[in-house]
């Protein structure tokens, strides 16, 4: 596919061009060195991977490229893990503290993701521009830990609120260069997006719940050692087990479904410098046969495939994205790159440490 072709209006579909053959290689020594490194390799070959990556997706032509180094990756794990071992050492002390501890992760997870945002940003690179995310902890305060308990508390009904919440903080506090992204996505396009996720759940509960039953009549009718009443107890725990299985898989599709439709609907919201718009058309029941036949295949080889399967995904959702840009490709493109190498001067040895949030 030739991607510096454009199509009318500029529009410019992106290309993935690595191959599982390469990639094997890759992984297969990323494997092999954290093993023997019990660990501390991780960060290397993160490193590793994501530069393969970047570097093998393409538009208009040009590659990404990834410049963390597995340094920066190695400390900021130590910090959070060392903050993990403080925790536990203080709350064993004084017990009293455990209640605490959860308190102050949550004052401290909104931090360790905005600079984790930050540094994941900084380190990316596009026509030698790199970007830039200028989101603070109260705003990933309000998108991440507010969303999520919005979207717990409301059983999932104000997901798609929650959603656009995250989105819009991720999206709007975006630069590439100096020019900036910003997204609006409509709370009633991505309830639409989600109409699929939401049938699929209700039968799936439907379908969990008449398992259930039906283990608990049979297991009621089986023989037991002891009372009736231990017969009617085995029966029930056998029957929410038969409920809990089902449900953690329908959770599971859903939760496949729910994500390919609100990237759709948030990138076709997405504009960069006011101008160039975002693309996608992921195919939601597409992208959930590619995730659950890469699954499958993973499991039936012992995870020998999972080098095939991580090149087809990220292929599949990468060509079914792209932006239209405003204007003359190369001009565009090359007024990016002026302006942008400028900005980029000023952050570039202020990229700190990767949280893994």
């Amino acid at each position: 596919m030739d991607t510096s072709a454009q199509g009318a209006g500029g529009f410019v579909r992106a290309e993935f061009r690595g191959t599982a053959s390469e990639y094997f290689g890759i992984w297969m020594v990323n494997i092999l060195l954290t093993i023997v490194t019990i660990g501390v390799y991780s960060a290397w070959a993160k490193v590793r991977r994501n530069r393969y990556f970047y570097g093998n997706t393409f538009v208009a032509g040009q590659s990404f490229d990834y410049h963390a180094k597995g340094k920066q990756i190695f400390i900021g794990r130590l910090i959070v893990f060392g903050g993990l071992i403080a925790i536990n050492i203080v709350t064993g002390i004084v017990p009293i503290l455990g209640l605490v501890s959860p308190i102050v992760f949550l004052v401290a997870l909104p931090w360790l993701m905005a600079r984790g945002l930050r540094f994941s940003a900084r380190v990316t690179s596009y026509r030698n521009v790199r970007f830039n995310f200028t989101g603070t902890a109260w705003g990933a305060f309000k998108a991440v830990v507010l969303g999520g308990a919005v979207a717990t508390l409301s059983l999932g009904i104000l997901a798609p609120l929650a959603s656009r919440w995250f989105y819009r903080y991720l999206f709007n506090n975006l630069r590439y260069g100096d020019r900036s992204f910003s997204t609006d996505p409509r709370v009633g396009k991505i309830y639409g997006a989600a109409l699929p996720a939401i049938i699929l759940f209700v039968v799936g509960i439907v379908i969990s719940l008449a398992i259930a039953v039906l283990i608990f009549f049979a297991a009621n009718k089986l023989p037991a050692d002891g009372s009736a009443d231990k017969a009617l107890q085995n029966a029930f725990v056998a029957g929410l087990f038969g409920m809990i299985v089902p449900l953690i898989i329908i959770y599971f599709l859903c939760a496949i479904l729910y994500r390919a439709g609100v990237r759709n609907v948030v990138m076709n919201a997405s504009v960069l410098d006011e101008r160039h718009r975002l693309f996608s058309d992921l195919p939601r029941f597409g992208y959930l046969f590619v995730v659950l036949s890469n699954l499958f295949l993973i499991f039936l080889t012992m995870g020998l495939m999972r080098p095939w399967a991580a090149i087809r995904e990220r292929r599949y959702i990468v060509e079914h994205s792209g932006i239209t840009f405003d204007g003359d490709l190369g001009t565009v493109l090359d007024s990016m790159e002026a302006a942008g190498v400028a900005a980029t001067a000023e952050y570039l040895d202020l990229e700190g440490f990767d949280f893994g949030f």
